[in-house]
């Protein structure tokens, strides 16, 4: 008779979490300025609380990108729920590590399948705002998506991690967003080689861009790091 037992599946208390690499420009300052929030946290907020948070805020921050079609300065509340995606988005995994509650499986989960829940509803009130054209808007998602699911694989494959690629993570996007809804409400269009096109077109282009080229540089670099300890005989 076979053994099944060579078929079933790991136990999950054997379940390794993945070296977290961050190296982007705030990382160090990100981090100290966590630590601290998280020291000073109330007993009763928890880390369930900041990942509903920040998965609450990035999806009203959509919600302003369509009220600001009408409604500019909507674009100042987005930036608020910005702010406070970041608090949760950020501090949840740090406050649970301080504490010392973690959950690394349902954390992981939990974390990132929000993120990508979160990035719908922001890149479809982009989509829906005026600001930026809904194909860009769509592009963006998708360059997001097929990024986070390499750094998905890369976790499970090789053990590591990747919060940020070519010194950019998460809190420099947002920043970079926060600018970007200032500048709208003065410049909702730029000039460029003689040619008028809306300044989240540019910007939105440039990210598709960036996000595509680190999706081939680092797909290209993890596989043949696998092919090279894998390397059949």
């Amino acid at each position: 008779m076979a053994n099944l037992s060579a078929c079933a599946p790991p136990s999950r208390s054997h379940f390794v979490s993945a070296l977290r690499l961050q190296e982007s420009f705030l990382a160090d300052l990100e981090k100290r300025a966590l630590v601290w929030l998280a020291d000073r946290a109330p007993d009763r907020v928890n880390s369930d609380h900041l990942t509903a948070l920040g998965f609450t805020s990035q999806c009203i921050a959509g919600v302003c990108y369509v009220v600001a079609r009408h409604h500019p300065y909507a674009l100042l509340a987005g930036i608020v729920c910005l702010a406070l995606n970041w608090l949760g988005d950020s501090l949840d995994g740090t406050l649970a590590r301080v504490r010392n509650r973690q959950r690394p499986r349902y954390g992981f989960y939990v974390d990132h399948v929000t993120d990508t829940f979160a990035a719908f509803f922001l890149m479809g009130g982009m989509a829906l705002s005026g600001y930026v054209h809904p194909v860009i808007a769509v592009g963006m998602l998708i360059a997001f998506l097929m990024l986070s699911i390499e750094s998905y694989l890369a976790a499970h494959t090789l053990g590591r991690f990747r919060l940020s690629h070519w010194k950019l993570g998460p809190t420099e996007i947002r920043l970079l967003l926060v600018v970007g809804n200032l500048a709208l409400l003065r410049y909702p269009s730029v000039t460029v080689f003689g040619k008028t096109m809306l300044l989240f077109d540019l910007g939105g282009s440039i990210a598709i861009a960036g996000m595509s080229l680190m999706l081939i540089f680092s797909a290209l670099r993890h596989g043949a790091e696998l092919y090279r300890e894998e390397r059949l005989p």
